[in-house]
């Protein structure tokens, strides 16, 4: 295309300051002289690292009848209740079953490049703490004290699994402390034998991988501009979508975008209740943002696409013969009502920009 020129060199820094509209979209493995160049930019301080990844779990997918609501000691947490965690507790035995099975479980090889690349601080994975002693997670992540049992308040609970609300609609569960390079497989055998989460449905499963991503809900705005310099956008991984094709959706929205701001254009975001707007919100605020005490970045990390990150809605209870839905089949009318709505919603979407057959004609 006459106006488009591909220059196959290495950006080594920020673009110079007279391009107007720039998108990044570097992916996880940016260079560490853009990375560098980058961080001074944002103000962030951790961009590279590996981010051992803990599992999410959908919320409606939790036994209730044996997790319960509360924080350790009751304390209240920024814009927290006291009741900000789901607790799962393990008797002695089942603490002892799960241990062994955490160390015995199959775990994910390192590739070549990542050797020497660094744990990000306090993201050891929970079986390479497993391994150094049979008690360190009974007194680090799954320590039960400061905990009662709702359901059974005489009982001392031996270790407690909590789960931390990941998105802003209460739909995701994040298994805290739970970062992990188990393999998938393993992964959902094992973390199933915590009591409350025998029938865990996950709309993550933990990894550990070298990656380069922002902390996109602090940095970026709705647009995905750098709020320090917003002739800069960013698409792609880096953005802290994870998957090809929500890859590529993002840039696609960082293109359009882009066009549109230097066109004079308003730019409707696509609405949260489609694929795109879910993922968009994720990255750009609908993620529960927390720092870690010591200014460093919160508990922000890569997402795929997900019904987990839909608004919720009221799917039907019964099939069309009256009878009432259950398990699968109440979750599989759920997804489809999710689905009916994105795409009805889209389509208003795309008629509002002008995409639609009928405006273009």
């Amino acid at each position: 295309h006459p106006r488009i020129r591909i220059s196959r060199e290495e950006v080594s820094g920020l673009p110079p300051a007279d391009w107007e509209k720039v998108i990044i979209a570097t992916g996880p493995l940016t260079s560490p002289d853009l990375s560098r160049a980058v961080l001074e930019k944002s103000g962030e301080d951790a961009l590279a690292f590996f981010d051992a990844i803990a599992p999410i779990v959908h919320f409606d997918s939790v036994d209730l009848s044996k997790a319960w609501f509360q924080s350790r000691y009751d304390k209240v947490g920024p814009g927290g209740t006291g009741k900000d965690y789901l607790n799962c507790p393990l008797d002695r035995d089942q603490y002892e079953a799960f241990m062994d099975a955490l160390i015995e479980g199959d775990t994910a090889d390192f590739k070549e490049w990542e050797q020497n690349t660094p744990y990000f601080d306090g993201c050891l994975p929970i079986e390479v703490m497993a391994a150094r002693g049979r008690e360190t997670l009974r007194h680090g992540p799954m320590k039960p004290m400061g905990l009662t049992n709702a359901h059974n308040p005489d009982v001392k609970a031996y270790a407690v699994v909590q789960l931390r609300q990941d998105n802003a609609l209460g739909t995701l569960y994040n298994m805290v402390g739970f970062q992990t390079k188990l393999k998938y497989g393993a992964q959902a055998d094992i973390f199933r034998m915590i009591p409350g989460l025998e029938n865990a449905q996950f709309a993550r499963l933990g990894g550990l991988h070298r990656n380069t991503f922002l902390n996109s809900p602090r940095v970026l705005d709705e647009t995905l501009r750098l709020k320090a310099d917003p002739r800069i956008r960013f698409a792609g991984q880096i953005t802290g979508c994870e998957g090809y094709v929500e890859s590529a959706s993002v840039g696609c929205l960082a293109g359009l975008f882009a066009v549109r701001e230097a066109r004079g254009r308003d730019i409707p975001p696509p609405p949260p209740t489609t694929a795109m707007g879910a993922l968009l919100g994720h990255i750009t605020g609908g993620h529960i943002s927390r720092d870690d005490g010591a200014g460093k970045p919160g508990s922000f990390q890569p997402m795929n696409v997900n019904f987990g990150l839909f608004p919720p809605i009221e799917a039907p209870s019964k099939d069309e013969n009256g009878k009432r839905l259950k398990g699968k089949d109440k979750s599989r009318a759920k997804k489809l009502a999710m689905t009916n709505r994105a795409k009805a919603d889209f389509a208003g979407w795309q008629s509002v920009l002008g995409f639609d057959r009928a405006a273009a004609e």
